[in-house]
């Protein structure tokens, strides 16, 4: 049992040698591409829930 695990963290270590990690720069413009679509995206929500209340408070008055 004790050999099945070790043998798969032996493995995983070969495995994860041959991933071809990005750069600092690289990982950095990832980072930001995502936090300015996130950014983004909960401004279209924001706006599109702020209608929506808008036009709910309308109809049920």
């Amino acid at each position: 049992m004790f050999g099945k695990v070790g043998n798969f963290f032996s493995e995983s270590k070969q495995e994860l040698g041959k991933v071809n990690w990005p750069s600092r720069q690289e990982l950095i413009g990832s980072t930001g591409l995502v936090l300015v679509v996130t950014l983004i995206l909960t401004g279209f929500v924001f706006i599109f829930d702020f209608i929506l209340s808008f036009l709910m408070r309308i109809v049920i008055r």
